[in-house]
Formats: structure tokens, sequence, C-alpha cells
């Protein structure tokens, strides 16, 4: 027999969808000391899953001062800095318009009707009342966001803009959905975080990987949790990898599984002295048992080859190939393989990428690079 839910019932079971992560940015400290006074911040992220309802996340996480937040809106965006008018919400925390972030910590805002559509641009507009410092941002944004003077957060467009590429205070944008199977994080250092990718085009390979999820009628949320510069073992560029893990990784909404990336290139060639291939693969396993021990899907990714890098060795090379190896080898706990070396190598010089994919540096792929790297993700892993 079959029976009607009543609004009431329909309503609450809504409510109580897990909220699953569309968009996030790891946060660092702003060593630059940018401060904001009296000024609104509008920032544009890019979704990737969809949902009927959604949330902000601002942080203070480095921060030395409160951090006080006040008219804050959601809208999809138009174009530049301009925003769809009917799509204009305010958010509130705790059903207040401003809230104070103390140092050291993030909030979660009150859930808002909000249509988030996937792969789409949404603007989030933040008013700064007070002078702020030690600001906790994501630099290397790779996406333009604008800073007007004033309260112009429910202002349909702006103007006299001035604007930045890196992103400040928030960190996560969050959704509920019917049919949202959770969240996969990919964990890295430039490579992921999108470093010589066409700005404000959205080709970070973990974009294109989201958009092949939608292509294939997975509704995943991708959130990209790169920071260029980072490392496995060693703070430097933000935290370590070993340290954010739980942050970054585990503690994300939804997360069901965790592709690992690039970060040991940096401890290679950035470290003095640069650690052992073992040293490396020994930090690798630990995060795996801390992936499965929360029962989060550890999938590895081999390192992409550098050769012709300003701080390429021979020894770096030959530990770069021993942890390849051992992310290849049956016994290494990764729970699926994401071969970016294979995928982006010349096969005629497996220590140099192939040219196409090469940005020129030779440590970055290029928009065609990324794309190959997200096309080596077998969709299958995700499905289940």
């Amino acid at each position: 027999m079959l029976f009607a839910l009543s609004p009431s019932c329909v309503a609450a079971q809504d409510y109580e969808l897990p909220w699953t992560g569309t968009w996030a940015a790891s946060p660092v400290r702003d060593d630059e000391g940018q401060e904001f006074n009296r000024q609104t911040l509008r920032q544009i992220v890019h979704t990737s899953v969809g949902g009927y309802k959604a949330r902000i996340h601002i942080s203070n996480l480095f921060g030395t001062q409160p951090l006080i937040v006040a008219d804050i809106h959601i809208a999809q965006r138009s174009v530049g800095s301009s925003i769809v008018a009917a799509t204009d919400r305010k958010v509130q925390f705790a059903g207040l318009s401003s809230v104070t972030v103390q140092p050291g910590t993030t909030v979660i805002s009150d859930p808002i009707k909000f249509q988030v559509r996937p792969l789409a641009d949404v603007a989030i507009s933040i008013y700064l009342p007070n002078s702020t410092k030690s600001a906790t941002y994501h630099p290397s944004g790779l996406q333009t966001s604008y800073i007007a003077e004033g309260d112009v957060s429910g202002d349909i467009s702006t103007s006299g803009v001035k604007t930045t590429q890196s992103y400040y205070f928030i960190v996560n944008l969050d959704v509920q959905a019917p049919a949202a199977r959770g969240s996969v994080v990919t964990l890295g250092a430039s490579i992921t975080d999108g470093y010589a990718s066409t700005s404000d085009s959205n080709r970070r390979w973990p974009n294109d990987l989201a958009q092949r999820l939608q292509d294939a009628g997975l509704d995943v949320g991708v959130l990209n949790q790169g920071i260029s510069g980072n490392r496995l073992l060693v703070a430097g560029a933000g935290d370590s990898a070993e340290t954010r893990f739980d942050r970054d990784v585990l503690e994300q909404p939804g997360v069901r599984w965790v592709i690992f990336s690039d970060d040991p290139i940096n401890d290679l060639g950035s470290t003095t002295p640069p650690p052992t291939g073992d040293r490396l693969t020994a930090a690798l396993a630990r995060l795996i048992t801390r992936a499965h021990e929360k029962q989060v899907k550890f999938f590895c990714s081999t390192l992409t080859p550098y050769q012709g890098a300003g701080y390429w060795t021979v020894a770096g090379e030959a530990a770069r190939e021993q942890i390849n190896a051992f992310i290849r080898g049956k016994s290494s706990g990764c729970d699926g393989l994401i071969d970016q070396d294979a995928a982006t190598h010349d096969p005629a010089h497996p220590t140099q990428f192939l040219a196409a994919y090469d940005s020129g540096d030779h440590l970055h792929p290029n928009n065609a690079g990324l794309q190959a790297i997200a096309d080596a993700v077998d969709l299958q892993l995700l499905a289940h």
C-alpha cells in the first residue's frame, strides 16, 4: 500500500538531507597583509553539483582578531560583477544578518532557499564594516572577484571596483539535493590548484572532472583543495598535506572519496635536503589509513613528469619513479589509481611532459594537459 506524505513530513525530510560540498578553497595565511575596511567583497565561485538549498562557510582560521562580517548575500552571477536580481538572497547566521568569527574558527550559515545550478557561477557578497588584518585567504584563485567601497552587497551591479584573483574568508559552498551522491576532494598542490590554466575559464582539472561527472549523470560534488606550492611533509605554502588532511578532506561536507595528487613533487624539489621516496610513501600510507578510518576511499595519483623544471634533479627523478611504482603496486593500500604520469608524459621521453600538454615551464600542464588528467579518472570509481 502506498501512503502520501504530508507537506510537513516532506519538509522535514528535505531539511534532513545531508549536505554536499559543491565548491571549496583551502585556506592559508595571508602574509602579504591585505586589509579590508568598510568594503564589500563580491566573490565568484564555480559550482560542481547543484541543489535547492545552500549554505556558506566563512573562515577566520588564520586571523589574530575577531572578524565581523555583515550584510551577506548569495546570487547567481550574471556577467562581471553583476548578479541576476531575482536570485538574490540574504544569508543569515543563527538568524542574524551579521556574524563575528573568532580567530582560529569557521562559521557556517543558516540554510538558504537558493537554487544552485551545477557548473555555474555563484556570487557571494560580504560586507566588512571594520578593519581586517591577518586575512585567511586562498591565493591563485584564477577567478576574478570584486572589491567595492561601502556596503553594496545587495546591489545588482557595482562600479569603480578593484579586482582580485584570490579568495578571502569564504572557504565552502554546500548544497542539499536529493540526487547528490556525496563529494570527492582533490588534494594537491599547484597542478590541482590549476596553476597555468586560463584564468576565468574554470579549466582546472577538478573543474574538468566535474564536467565529466555531470555529463555522465553522476551528481558528485568536486572540492578543489589544491594549494600552489604545497608539500606533503613540510609546511610552507599552507599547512602540509599531512597537517591539513583532517580539515581539508575528512571534515568536508559529504566527503566519500579523496584523490591525492601532486604534493610530493614539491617535497622533492623544494625541500632541503629532499626527503627519500621511502619517507614520502610512508606518509602516503599514513593518509590512506586515516581516510579508511573515516570510511573515505583514497585514490592515488602518480606524479607527473617534471624534467626541465628548475628544481628537477636525478635523485628527485629516482624518487618520483619509486613513488609511482609504489602507487601502481598491489600492496599500496590505494582504493584506486589515477595514472596522471601515463596520461601526460611523452612516450619517447617519459621523464618529460608531452609537448602538447606542457605549459612551458616543464612542471605545470596547460589546459590540454589538465583535461588529460581529468580524463584519466575512471568515473566508475565515483559511481559506487
